[in-house]
């Protein structure tokens, strides 16, 4: 009788301290991905010149994201490496940045800055605000795609913005496919 008592004890414990344990790290996850409050973003600057190109550095603060609709307000880093998409949204290093014309791609993980994504629509504003000018991008659609499908970073003829993330939003693991939206830059007002 003892030693069952002993056993159903000992059970409880390990079971109270895998909890333990996993909230940990649930919280340390969080707190790895977690980005500062970002202010709102300001108004475009109004102006229509291309930034000369110049070499971005990995790991380099950019700027910001905001999708006011949804709630979306991230930090802008060079790359796509692990530590970069930890902390906020990643701009992949083979497409141009915001001002240089065409196809600019970001990426950032489903289960943290780009959980929203999941109800963005047609037409909803996508913000990028950089030290040098804010653009504004307008929702023209979204699809899914394989991940080795890389017809979405294709350069383009005008301002677009790509944003990347995993698919299924809901899926455990390393999902088996990646969500594209793509926006058009909205042209800045005349003064």
């Amino acid at each position: 009788m003892m030693s069952i008592r002993w056993t159903v004890r000992l059970a409880g414990t390990v079971a109270i301290g895998a909890g333990l344990v996993a909230l940990l790290y649930v919280g340390l996850v969080i707190a790895r991905t977690h980005t500062p409050e970002l202010p709102p973003p300001s108004e475009p600057l109004e102006s229509t010149r291309v930034a000369a190109p110049r070499l971005l550095v990995a790991g380099e603060s950019l700027g910001q994201i905001h999708i006011e609709r949804l709630g979306v307000a991230a930090q802008i880093r060079e790359g796509e490496s692990e530590a970069v998409l930890r902390t906020g949204v990643g701009h992949l290093a083979d497409t141009p940045w915001v001002g240089q014309g065409g196809n600019v791609a970001l990426a950032g993980h489903r289960d943290t800055v780009f959980r929203a994504l999941r109800h963005i629509t047609p037409g909803d504003v996508i913000v990028v605000v950089t030290p040098d000018r804010t653009a504004r991008y307008s929702v023209e659609d979204s699809t899914i795609v394989a991940p080795d499908n890389l017809t979405v970073l294709a350069p383009s003829g005008d301002s677009t913005l790509t944003l990347i993330t995993c698919h299924p939003f809901n899926y455990i693991g390393s999902a088996p496919n990646r969500f594209i939206v793509r926006a058009r830059e909205i042209p800045p007002r005349p003064r």
